[in-house]
């Protein structure tokens, strides 16, 4: 009964489909033409777009409007007969947007005559209705960035990786249209592509149409480039390395380049005007600014407990400096774009990603080989089938297969037989690490397949109808063990062996095993969720004004079951009374409606006026969904709920944008966000009173803001400036949040408290100069604190009080950075480059975490008894709070040779 209703559902989707909408990769041209004398509209104007085949004519208004329009840079012409023709050039079509370009043709006066004109700004603006940045190409070769993030982090409203005050978990990112969010913990990307292959970037930290879905903070769209019919090539070798004068902070930071980047893009025709390519790879390598000490093996023996009396101090390492926040990354996209007649485009796209890093921690700064490392590795494949019906109308069909594979270990086997004894791991006394390892083993398989297709349809030059669906299928394969070992808990398990030369103990008995899933030392499944939207909306441009106005629906099916009684899920405990025993029926599947309202108002020639207003629901991460599958229950344990609903944020947006000169504008916009239902957890009792944390849906947030940025283009010059001012309150940080503080007997939190990302404000500034031959900018950063909970020492009196979380604010950040290049010279066609790019060129020491007694990072209060206990013959109590990644990075830079042609 379940699949028919499901199949009934998506037969009645699957009717209204078909009557409109655009996809989320191509954007708009459309505009007027009129006599420049008379001011009558001129009728079967030809309007074409240079260079490509698309093109239209105007109507008996003197309306055109030509869709399907990949983002990028055109010339765009005006001719008819009798009259001079105009060319509007370097017009820049965003993803999803309209450009209004309006012309005036004069009689022709000189045979052949083309008139050169350029667009306003508000041309481009016009269709606006919410906070929505464009970032183009020729943007990103002007910033001093590197990847995308860098760029996203840059936009107003972005606070690291939260959009608007919502959690890191709120944002959907997008390759091509096809979503690549991972789904497990959802937030981050499964795959990235490097700058160099991004023709347009769309960044949505506010309201967003019923096309976009999953996400209640912002949607980040990244539209790839297409190959031409032009040969063309870039390359490049980077070197850099940290320079700084912190070198009491930043250990063993060599003279060696600890940055490598290389990189290299082809693209071109292989069958000109038909078949073209692109071609995009690059490694990275960064040994990180963190370093350890080797000074112990994994197989050392410590133990304090005795010093300075008598103890145990096994340290056969080698004391050199081991890096410890390493990153190295490989990135490839190739793409194939078939045109084999002028209505139809398909395109093949494949990307592989790899990353391996280390996360630093500080208590094995000394025994930096029992630290786990983590692993991703992603490969995607689509294909994509653009086929304009008619002048008006075209779908786009996208098939997409994903497989995203994340670890985090020391061994990826975990009956590796390097696995040592716990016993080594109990050094009592120094707070690092003195042997062992890390038996934490994370292994997750993420395979995604998803149908999305999109249909537009230019009802007339009013109503541009859109609507599609986006059916994704998941198969997640999830490994999650804490080693033990196989004589655990036995007489042989202690026994231990003592070198009479050099007194080294060593334990023999050791076997690495991985438990039964039914205990909480495994977490193993395979879950089959399914996903699937629609949507229908309609965008109504009028002379002055511009609507929005749209409907989602979303559908989820976990695909899982549930017990019936959460004080016995799993049946541990037996009753005869069926009632206290779990059964465990499936999940029924939810779905839910939600509306978006946008739209702009223009005033005048030089200002638009905007509103906006939407519900924006997600599925949770599905982590809380089937953590600790089987049900099993220990004291303090955590289940995943396959009850959980979606969670829903309620947003509101006013904005204006002026432009104040032809090279000038401004744009403000305030806002604000209720969320609902948000990811929480909750302490359980089962029938024998143990305690246990449930996820629900109990949380509440709320933001308010002001946005303010500021861009001005004069020839080679450009600055832009924006500013936020945020204000984020909520209950909790994080799911566990609730049920952590229980666990420590906390009160609750029942008031708004700010969270933890709460920054009020954030300050970007950028300008720069470019021309063909040599170009720079530099980039300003301004951040306010975050919260912190501040606790006093427990000698203070305010020790007694139960201080709410997140009640202080860490110091405030900021950084300057620099990038340059010069072109020094040109061979046979081949341009050579000189590149610069500099991080933090002021060496600031950014204080990225702090110490909760003084506020401040690097330091602690030290109080008498706390080094008359400490024991260690190799360090001092001092250095368990000096840790170095409480800092940011320090200067570096990169200086590069490149070539393009």
């Amino acid at each position: 009964m379940r699949k028919k209703n499901v199949f009934t559902i998506l037969s009645l989707l699957l009717l209204f489909i078909f009557s409109t909408a655009i996809a989320q990769t191509t954007g708009k041209i459309s505009g007027r033409v009129i006599d420049k004398d008379t001011g009558a509209p001129l009728i079967g104007t030809n309007i074409v777009v240079e260079g490509t085949q698309m093109g239209g004519a105007t109507d008996s208004n003197g309306e055109y409007f030509i869709i399907n329009m990949h983002p990028g840079v055109y010339n765009v012409v005006a001719s008819m007969i009798g009259y001079s023709r105009v060319k509007m050039e370097d017009i820049r079509v965003s993803v999803n947007s309209t450009t209004n370009l309006n012309f005036e043709l004069s009689q022709q006066v000189i045979e052949g005559e083309v008139i050169i004109v350029t667009a306003t700004q508000l041309a481009i603006k016009k269709d606006q209705t919410s906070s929505i940045r464009n970032i183009s190409s020729d943007d990103i070769e002007t910033l001093p960035v590197e990847n995308i993030s860098q760029i996203v982090q840059l936009q107003p409203g972005v606070v690291g990786s939260h959009f608007r005050g919502g959690r890191s978990s709120e944002v959907s990112y997008m390759i091509d249209g096809v979503k690549v969010t991972e789904s497990f913990n959802h937030e981050a990307a499964t795959v990235e592509v490097t700058p160099a292959v991004v023709e347009d970037m769309e960044v949505i930290t506010g309201t967003f149409n019923a096309e976009y879905g999953n996400a209640m903070s912002g949607v980040v769209n990244i539209i790839t480039k297409e190959g031409s019919n032009k040969i063309e090539g870039t390359g490049s070798v980077n070197l850099g390395n940290y320079l700084t004068s912190h070198d009491d902070i930043y250990v063993g930071l060599d003279a060696a380049a600890r940055i490598q980047d290389y990189t290299i893009s082809l693209s071109g025709p292989i069958i000109k005007n038909y078949l073209n390519f692109i071609v995009d790879s690059r490694y990275f390598s960064d040994r990180g600014y963190l370093n350890g000490i080797h000074r112990f093996n994994v197989d050392d023996y410590s133990d304090f407990r005795n010093y300075p009396d008598s103890y145990i101090s096994s340290a056969t390492g080698d004391n050199s400096y081991v890096d410890l926040d390493d990153n190295e990354k490989i990135f490839f996209m190739g793409k194939l774009t078939f045109k084999p007649i002028k209505a139809l485009k398909t395109s093949f796209i494949y990307t592989h990603n790899q990353n391996d890093y280390q996360n630093y921690s500080h208590y094995y700064f000394y025994n930096p080989y029992g630290m786990p490392t983590n692993h991703n590795k992603s490969n995607m494949a689509a294909l994509y089938i653009n086929h304009m019906l008619s002048q008006k109308a075209f779908y786009e069909l996208k098939l997409s297969y994903n497989k995203y594979e994340n670890g985090s270990y020391v061994y990826k086997n975990p009956l590796d037989p390097r696995y040592v004894h716990d016993f080594y791991s109990s050094g009592t006394g120094p707070g690092f690490s003195t042997g062992g390892q890390s038996k934490g083993h994370n292994l997750r398989t993420e395979e995604k397949y998803g149908i999305k297709f999109d249909l537009a349809w230019q009802i007339h030059k009013n109503h541009n109808l859109k609507t599609g669906i986006d059916l994704t299928k998941i198969k997640l394969d999830q490994q999650s063990y804490s080693i033990r070992n196989k004589y655990e808990g036995t007489d042989l398990e202690s026994v231990y062996v003592t070198d009479p030369v050099t007194n080294r103990r060593t334990y023999p008995n050791y076997e690495p095993e991985v438990r039964s899933d039914l205990t909480t030392y495994t977490d193993k499944y395979i879950k089959e969720p399914e996903q699937f939207a629609a949507y229908i909306q309609d965008k109504m441009e009028f002379q002055s004004m511009v609507v929005n106005f749209g409907v989602r629906f979303d559908y989820f099916d976990p695909k899982t079951v549930y017990p019936t009684d959460w004080r016995n899920p799993s049946n541990q405990d037996y009753f005869e009374d069926e009632s206290r025993m779990s059964k465990y029926p499936n999940v029924d599947p939810q779905y839910s409606f939600s509306p978006r309202l946008g739209l702009s108002y223009k005033l005048g020639d030089v200002a638009l006026l905007r509103f906006s207003y939407g519900h924006f629901l997600q599925i949770p991460p599905l982590n809380y969904f089937y953590q600790n599958h089987s049900f099993s229950v220990t004291e303090l344990a955590q289940l995943g709920n396959p009850l959980l609903k979606s969670q829903k944020t309620v947003s509101y947006e006013s904005g204006l944008w002026l432009q104040l000169t032809k090279e000038m504008n401004v744009e403000v916009a305030v806002f604000y966000r209720d969320i609902y239902d948000l990811l929480s957890s909750r302490m359980n009792y089962t029938y024998s009173q143990i305690r246990y944390g449930l996820f629900d849906n109990k949380d509440y947030g709320s933001v308010r803001g002001l946005e303010l940025r500021y861009q001005v283009r004069y020839g080679g010059f450009s600055a832009n400036a924006n500013y936020t001012l945020q204000y984020t309150r909520g209950i909790a940080d994080s799911p566990d949040f609730a049920f952590n503080r229980a666990g420590e007997d906390k009160d609750p939190v029942n008031k708004l408290i700010p969270l933890g990302w709460d920054q009020r404000h954030t300050l970007n500034i950028m300008a720069g100069y470019n021309t063909k031959r040599f170009g720079a900018s530099i980039l300003c950063t301004f951040d306010s604190g975050m919260p912190y909970s501040w606790q006093p020492i427990t000698e203070s009196p305010l020790a007694l009080i139960n201080l709410l979380p997140n009640n202080q604010y860490r110091p405030a950040k900021f950084s300057v950075d620099l990038q340059a290049n010069y072109n020094l010279l040109t061979i046979g066609g081949v341009d050579v480059k000189l590149t610069l790019l500099a991080y933090n060129i002021l060496d600031h020491l950014n204080e990225n975490s702090v110490n909760s007694t003084t506020g401040r990072a690097y330091t602690g209060i030290v109080r008498p008894i706390d080094i008359t206990t400490y024991r260690s013959d190799f360090s001092e109590f001092e250095d368990l709070l000096q840790n170095p990644a409480m800092y940011g990075a320090p200067r570096s830079v990169k200086i590069g040779l490149g070539f393009n042609f």
